[in-house]
C-alpha cells in the first residue's frame, strides 16, 4: 500500500511537472517567487503564439522585444545587448578592431579619408587625409553607405584589400594594397602645450581599457616639454570603465581621500573607492572641462576633483548618469546590463538626475542650467531648486543630478547660417579647397606648425567661394549672421586644413582658439592656485 502511494505520488508530480514545462499548467504552484509566476505567464503566451498564431512566429524576436521592453521600464541604462552587438561594444571599450586604419566621411557619395590612424597600415603606406576611395577590390565604391564601407574595409588581421584612390587634381587613380592589421582605438584624442603658455591640454574622449596608460604617457611627455598646469577636457566623453576613472582620479587626489562611492538596495553592491598614495599629478594645478555630453566616468572624475577642492570645473552641467550597471551573460551569447546601485561624489551628491520621463532624459530636456546663467562663480547663492553641498574646503557645490561647474560657460549659440553651412556645405567646401591646395599647403607649412598657427588666415576670396557654393545649395547668405559667426566659420576651415596637413592634435590647437570654455579656463589658473593654498 505504501509503495503504491509513493508510485501514485510520483505519477502526480510528473504530470504537474509536465504541465509546467509545456506551459499548459497555469494555476499557481506554491513556493514560486513573484518573478517566477510572471515568467510562467510569459512562457504560456509565447508558447501559444508559436503554436496557434495565424502567421509563423519568430520566438527569438518576440523574446528579445519583450526583454528590451521590460528593462526599459526599469531605467534608461538597464539594457539588453544582442550577441551581434557584443563585439562592437567590446571594441569600443577595449580599444581595438581589425581593418585598414582610417577615419572616413561620406562627402558627395564618396568615401573621403578624414584621418589615417597613426601607426595603422593606411598611414604607413602614405594614404592621406582628403584621399577619396572610389573603388574597393576593383568594385565601384561611389554611393555606398557607411555600414557597407565598414563591412568591406574591416576584416581579419593579415588579409588584404585593394583601394583605388583619387588624390587632389591627379587624373589617374592610385591603387593601394593594404594588409589589414589590429587598429588601436585611442582614448586620448589630443595632447599638447597651448602655444605661448605653460598649460598642457589633454582631451580624453572615452574611458576605454587603455585610457589611463595613454593619459599618463601624454601627461609625462607634456611635463617634459614644460607643462606647469593642466586642462583636462572631458567634454563629450560618455564614460566607460569605472576602474579607468578611479585610476585617473587617483593620479590627482591625495592618499586616503574618497573618490566616489556606490549604494544599492543590496549591501553587496555598496562600495567605497579610496585614493592611494603617490598620485603622479597631485601637485599640478588642474581645470576640468565638462558639458552635457560628459557622463558616468567623466562625472566621477570631475565630481571628486571638485568636492575635494583639487581643481576647478568649467563648462556646462554634465549629463547626470550616475547609475551603476552590472553585466550578465546569457547562454546564447547575448547579455544584459542591470542597474544595481548609484554613484555618489565624496560630498554625498548623487550624480544621477531624474529619469522618470525617458524621452526628456535622453533629450536633456527640463534641466535647470538654462536658468542658472553663470551664477556659480564661487557664490553661495545659486539656484535654490538644486540641493547644496559643501566641498572639503567649505565651498558650496550643487546636487540634483550631473556635476554643476564652478564656472558655467555656455557654448556659443550658432546662427541659422552657421548651422546650415555646417550641415550642407562646409565639409564639401573644405574637401574641394584641399583638393586644389593641399600639396601647396603641405610644402609651405608641414615643417612650420607655429607659423601656420600664428599667420595662416582664411582670406576673403575663400569666403566668397564658400558663399557661392552655399547659395548653389539653396542657403540664403545672411551677412549679419555671417559677421556673428565669422570667427567660428574661419576657425572650422582652418582646423580642417590643419587636420589634413598634420592630424587631430593640430586640428585641436586651432579649434581651441575660438573655444570660449578653453579660453575661460586659461584665465582661471590664478583661482586654482588660491584654491590650493586654502586647502
Amino acid at each position: 500500500m505504501k509503495k503504491f502511494a509513493l508510485v501514485f505520488l510520483g505519477i502526480i508530480i510528473g504530470i504537474i511537472a509536465g504541465f509546467f514545462i509545456t506551459n499548459r499548467f497555469i494555476s499557481r504552484i506554491p513556493g514560486l517567487s513573484p518573478a517566477q509566476e510572471q515568467a510562467r505567464k510569459f512562457e504560456t503566451i509565447l508558447d501559444n503564439a508559436e503554436k496557434n498564431y495565424v502567421d509563423s512566429v519568430k520566438t527569438q524576436d518576440l523574446t528579445e522585444t519583450a526583454i528590451k521592453a521590460m528593462l526599459s521600464e526599469l531605467d534608461p541604462h538597464s539594457v539588453y545587448i544582442p550577441a551581434t552587438l557584443k563585439q562592437r561594444e567590446r571594441e569600443d571599450l577595449y580599444g581595438s578592431f581589425e581593418g585598414i586604419g582610417i577615419q572616413f566621411e561620406i562627402i558627395n557619395d564618396t568615401i573621403t579619408v578624414a584621418t589615417p590612424i597613426i601607426g595603422g597600415p593606411s598611414e604607413k603606406l602614405g594614404i592621406r587625409a582628403g584621399d577619396k576611395i572610389v573603388k574597393i577590390d576593383g568594385k565601384n565604391a561611389i554611393g555606398i553607405q557607411d555600414t557597407a564601407v565598414i563591412r568591406r574595409l574591416k576584416g581579419e588581421k593579415g588579409t588584404q584589400v585593394t583601394v583605388s584612390i583619387k588624390r587632389g587634381n591627379m587624373k589617374d587613380l592610385v591603387d593601394f594594397t593594404i594588409t589589414r592589421d589590429k587598429i588601436p582605438i585611442y582614448s586620448v584624442s589630443a595632447a599638447f602645450i597651448i602655444p605661448d603658455t605653460e598649460i598642457g591640454y589633454i582631451a580624453v574622449n572615452q574611458f576605454r581599457a587603455t585610457m589611463f596608460e595613454e593619459f599618463v604617457q601624454a601627461a609625462r611627455k607634456l611635463r617634459s616639454e614644460g607643462m606647469k598646469q593642466m586642462i583636462l577636457d572631458l567634454r563629450g566623453n560618455p564614460g566607460g570603465l569605472l576602474e579607468q576613472a578611479r585610476e585617473m582620479a587617483d593620479a590627482f587626489i591625495p592618499d586616503g581621500k574618497k573618490i566616489v562611492y556606490t549604494k544599492g538596495r543590496q549591501s553587496a553592491f555598496d562600495d567605497d573607492y579610496i585614493a592611494t598614495g603617490g598620485g603622479e599629478f597631485e601637485d599640478i594645478p588642474l581645470i576640468i572641462l565638462i558639458d552635457r555630453g560628459s557622463a558616468s566616468a567623466s562625472e566621477i572624475v570631475a565630481g571628486a576633483v571638485q568636492d575635494l577642492d583639487r581643481g576647478l570645473i568649467v563648462g556646462e552641467t554634465s549629463f547626470g548618469k550616475g547609475l551603476v550597471q552590472r553585466p550578465y551573460e546569457l547562454p546564447d551569447g547575448s547579455s544584459y546590463r542591470l542597474t544595481i546601485s548609484r554613484y555618489y561624489t565624496p560630498s554625498g551628491r548623487s550624480i544621477q538626475r531624474d529619469y522618470k520621463d525617458a524621452k526628456k532624459y535622453r533629450a536633456l530636456i527640463g534641466r535647470t542650467e538654462a536658468e542658472e546663467g553663470d551664477n556659480f562663480e564661487h557664490k553661495e547663492k545659486g539656484d535654490s531648486a538644486r540641493p547644496a553641498f559643501k566641498t572639503a574646503g567649505g565651498r558650496i557645490v550643487y546636487g540634483g543630478g550631473g556635476i554643476v561647474p564652478d564656472y558655467i560657460v555656455k557654448h556659443d549659440t550658432a546662427t541659422k547660417l552657421f548651422i546650415e553651412l555646417a550641415s550642407k556645405v562646409l565639409r564639401e567646401y573644405t574637401d574641394a579647397y584641399l583638393s586644389e591646395n593641399s600639396e601647396q599647403l603641405r610644402k609651405q607649412y608641414q615643417n612650420e606648425l607655429g607659423r601656420f598657427l600664428r599667420s595662416y588666415t582664411i582670406n576673403n576670396e575663400a569666403i566668397s567661394r564658400l558663399k557661392v557654393m552655399a547659395e548653389k545649395k539653396g542657403i540664403q547668405w545672411n551677412e549679419a549672421q555671417y559677421k556673428t559667426d565669422e570667427r567660428a566659420i574661419k576657425t572650422y576651415l582652418k582646423a580642417q586644413i590643419a587636420r589634413s596637413i598634420w592630424n587631430l592634435n593640430e586640428k585641436a590647437m586651432v579649434d581651441i582658439t575660438a573655444d570660449k570654455q578653453v579660453q575661460k579656463a586659461i584665465q582661471l589658473f590664478p583661482e586654482v592656485q588660491k584654491l590650493a593654498k586654502n586647502k
